[in-house]
């Protein structure tokens, strides 16, 4: 691909991504969102993209659906085979994925809509982005649905940096529910790093992607985690390998 036709494209990504922004409500905007205890939240959703390794065009697209607050019974699972056609681009990862996310909640909501989940975890960053327009965000606004971003590993934007300082913040997490807030150079709070659990002192990084608060979102993240990173993307990761391996079985996932 030549360098022109790839500063068109970054440049038309960077158009959809500020067009997409404007719609971005970063508000809680459901009930149960506003409970202490998240009363009326029964669906929780997880998304994710798992490839066989060594490819980076082919991989299995997974939604899950946990129950909530249990987050034990699976209520519904997609698994789905895709063939990635955009090339990866830093801080353009969304319109490499988003699409074969987005369809595998448009399938459920036309043969199961009832199963629609409330909220859906992102195994990735929302607002915390180079442009705060990140995967959750994406997925969010073109599903319409609240969406919290999720990521493992520290994203260094816009002043955010894992040095030291950084570092000596994650150490003063001592328990489960302690945070942090991840701040831009020009002061907007973009994420939080949180604690998730007692039993992990790795931080997961938590951001919002649509339809909910930044607090609710962390307070979400936390409750919906029995190891550290969040069931519904922990699931998620865990079917879409183990359909991988059964389909693949000579692939190392």
């Amino acid at each position: 691909m030549s360098a022109q036709v790839e500063e068109d494209r970054v440049k038309q990504w960077e158009s959809e991504q500020e067009r997409l922004k404007r719609l971005l409500l970063e508000e809680d905007t459901d009930d149960w969102q506003r409970s202490p205890d998240f009363s009326g939240l029964e669906r929780v959703g997880g998304v994710d993209l798992s490839f066989i390794k060594g490819d980076d065009m082919n991989a299995c697209a997974q939604l899950v659906v946990l129950s909530y607050p249990d987050l034990k019974k699976v209520l519904y699972g997609d698994s789905q085979m895709v063939t990635l056609t955009a090339p990866y681009v830093a801080g353009f990862l969304a319109f490499r994925e988003t699409p074969f996310l987005l369809q595998a909640l448009q399938r459920l909501q036309e043969s199961q809509p009832e199963l629609t989940p409330q909220v859906v975890f992102v195994d990735g960053n929302g607002l915390f982005h180079y442009r705060e327009f990140g995967l959750a965000c994406h997925l969010g606004v073109l599903s319409g649905l609240p969406c919290v971003g999720v990521a493992k590993n520290l994203l260094q934007v816009q002043g955010v940096h894992k040095n030291e300082e950084h570092q000596s913040r994650i150490a003063a997490l001592h328990k489960g529910g302690d945070s942090f807030p991840l701040t831009a150079a020009s002061g907007k709070v973009l994420g939080k790093a949180l604690r998730s659990c007692d039993k992990s002192s790795k931080p997961v990084y938590v951001s919002v992607g649509h339809k909910i608060s930044l607090d609710t979102a962390v307070r979400l993240t936390q409750a919906c985690c029995l190891f550290r990173v969040p069931e519904p993307i922990r699931q998620a990761d865990c079917l879409s390998r183990e359909y991988l391996r059964k389909h693949f079985p000579a692939a190392d996932t």
